[in-house]
């Protein structure tokens, strides 16, 4: 009796476990590992921002390859269909490797999240990216605040996990930060790509953005996986450094800044002081000719490009494409123009205060101001010479 008992515990325990070491098998066995690679600034324009892609291990085949969408070719057209905001981006995958000495190379961080998935969902997300870049899968039309390397891996999630998935809150996603704001954070030391950035980008990029919606960046999809969770469990192991970048620069001389306040004491004093007539009217005609330069690029950004962020850009109020054909137009025939002028750059003034569109003020006030003195000493001669 009693060694029937105990070979009947035993035999429990073998079945107990034979069904654990299943539930494990049954758990994972897609040989994968999978992770979020997030890379770090660089020097160069295009680095400003960082980068992000997956990397898949996959144990049964000897691979460990990155899947990347921020691949693009140059060819000759390059440059205009990156104007134009027709350049075709795809994703490609290279060996772990290959991948990582170009960061090595550069001196850029690399981090890295391993996702605590099971076999099956870690399969949906392979399965997903293979089908992805595939040949006429795998093009798509860049956009950077809306369609780009970090929104495409942010959109794989949803997609290929369960109705359990959902995205961890990121810190910024409390500050109901506008696109504009985040993106000047990373512009902190490259003053002039802020300044011509800002000015060419229209309203919609000043809405408070959703916590989905900041995680065009890399550093914020990386928070917002590290909090992620199925059915209220994390997915996410903590942020591995697995290549350490430079220290971060610090913010140097703001020469945008120093040019547009010397444009404008330029200004200012060929004006009012009248042995520097000649030097007025040079700058008089600058700040006309600048100012509807830009206006036409802004319109040309705006109409002529597929660049979303450029849209609804009211900075075309201060900025008159119609300054260019003024510029070299009789004072004594740009009274009327001028109080008009005065009238669209305090309208542009009034909407960055209501904050339906900022403007670098930093930069731009002294420009501003310049073209207000302008207006007024012409509409001030005009109607002198009236009466």
């Amino acid at each position: 009796m009693l060694f029937c008992r105990m070979f009947r515990k035993y035999l429990l325990s073998i079945a107990l476990i034979f069904c654990t070491a299943l539930s494990f098998a049954q758990a994972d066995t897609s040989h994968l590992r999978v992770s979020l690679l997030t890379c770090g600034i660089g020097d160069e324009i295009w680095e400003t921002f960082g980068h992000t892609a997956i990397r898949i291990t996959d144990s049964t085949h000897g691979t460990d390859n990155v899947y990347n969408y921020g691949t693009f070719s140059f060819g000759p057209d390059f440059e205009m269909q990156f104007m134009r905001g027709k350049l075709l981006y795809y994703l490609s995958y290279d060996p772990f490797p290959v991948f990582m000495q170009e960061y090595i190379e550069a001196n850029r961080s690399v981090e890295e999240q391993i996702l605590m998935l099971d076999g099956a969902k870690k399969r949906e997300i392979f399965d997903y990216l293979k089908n992805n870049a595939l040949e006429e899968n795998r093009y798509y039309k860049y956009d950077f605040f809306f369609d780009n390397c970090a929104t495409r891996l942010r959109d794989v999630f949803p997609r290929s996990l369960d109705g359990g998935f959902k995205f961890g809150e990121t810190a910024a996603a409390h500050e109901r930060i506008t696109y504009r704001q985040i993106i000047n954070r990373y512009f902190y030391k490259t003053h002039w790509e802020r300044f011509g950035v800002n000015l060419l980008l229209g309203s919609r990029i000043d809405k408070v953005m959703s916590n989905t919606d900041i995680m065009f960046l890399p550093d914020f999809l990386r928070d917002g996986i590290a909090n992620a969770t199925i059915n209220n469990q994390k997915i996410a192991t903590p942020v591995d450094v697995i290549l350490p970048g430079s220290v971060k620069k610090p913010a140097g001389t703001n020469w945008a800044f120093v040019l547009t306040l010397s444009l404008c004491i330029l200004t200012i004093a060929g004006l009012l002081y009248r042995p520097l007539k000649l030097m007025g009217d040079i700058m008089m005609f600058l700040l006309l000719f600048i100012s509807g330069l830009l206006g036409c690029i802004i319109l040309l950004m705006w109409f002529g490009t597929d660049h979303q962020g450029c849209q609804n850009n009211f900075n075309i109020l201060w900025a008159l494409p119609t300054n260019i054909f003024f510029a070299f137009a009789p004072k004594n025939r740009k009274g009327r123009y001028a109080i008009v002028a005065i009238v669209l750059l305090m309208l542009a003034l009034v909407l960055h205060v209501l904050k339906v569109q900022e403007m670098p003020l930093l930069e731009l006030s002294p420009m501003l101001l310049g073209l207000l003195c302008i207006y007024g000493y012409i509409y001030k001669k005009n109607s002198v010479s009236r009466v």
